[in-house]
């Protein structure tokens, strides 16, 4: 009898130990929320400085807006996208955490979906292969080197640039990613309501308008507006769950004392 008290104390005092290790993921994860609003924030702030909506309609745009500003033309493909990918990771392992006892398969379905996504994401990015193309292309002596570096560059924009049927794929599962994640999240009542729709309305509306400007483009501005609507309400979502992840956290470690 002592040999199983002590086996079941034992398990116990690991089953603790694994419970604990997992839930610090929940800080991380709120972390990481928040930094997807700030470096949301911060690609919004770029926008409205000198320069920072650079007309790029050929490849020759594209290497000169390398030439002239590195930054702004790795912004301009994806570079903060990149930031707000990876950062989505270990946001979305915590979310997967806090429904494992409510509702995990679909969970674990939108976890994967959103990795996935980003896999996908990082696959078709081209932001760094184009800096290297434009400094080339700088270096090139002839008519024939520009000839190839352009022909090069543009096979480049036709996978990675933005709002085109080449990167369409990477937010199109994202998108799938989160809007899932948003209706276990009402099912699964760990969080709040508010923030289970503002994730449902955002992605929804993102959704919608990633497609019509990727397949679509002469309807760019004709679905702006879904897109000022599902960039707030996704923000709002961020921060509701960021908040309720930071509060589990605390829990946690109260429960553990």
């Amino acid at each position: 009898m002592t040999a199983q008290c002590q086996t079941i104390h034992l398990y116990e005092a690991n089953t603790e130990t694994v419970d604990s290790n997992w839930n610090k993921f929940y800080k991380l994860g709120g972390l990481a929320a928040l930094l997807i609003v700030l470096t949301a924030l911060l690609e919004i702030l770029i926008t409205f400085l000198p320069g920072g909506y650079a007309t790029t309609e050929t490849v020759i745009d594209w290497f000169r807006l390398f030439q002239d500003n590195w930054f702004l033309g790795l912004r301009n493909l994806g570079l903060l996208n990149i930031v707000m990918v990876t950062l989505g990771i270990p946001l979305y392992l915590a979310l997967y955490i806090a429904h494992r006892s409510v509702n995990q398969p679909f969970a674990a379905l939108a976890m994967i979906i959103a990795f996935i996504a980003d896999a996908t994401f990082f696959a078709t990015n081209r932001a760094f292969p184009m800096l290297e193309l434009s400094h080339r292309y700088a270096a090139a002596t002839t008519e024939a080197q520009r000839g190839i570096l352009e022909a090069a560059g543009q096979a480049l924009l036709s996978v990675g640039q933005s709002h085109t049927p080449g990167t369409y794929l990477a937010f199109f599962l994202s998108e799938i990613a989160a809007t899932l994640m948003a209706i276990v999240m009402l099912r699964g009542k760990v969080f709040s309501k508010a923030a289970a729709f503002a994730g449902m309305v955002g992605f929804g509306c993102l959704f919608i308008y990633d497609f019509f400007a990727s397949f679509v483009p002469s309807s760019h501005d004709a679905v702006l507006t879904l897109a000022m609507v599902g960039g707030i309400a996704s923000m709002v979502w961020y921060v509701l769950i960021a908040r309720k992840l930071f509060q589990l956290g605390q829990d946690d470690r109260r429960g553990a004392k």
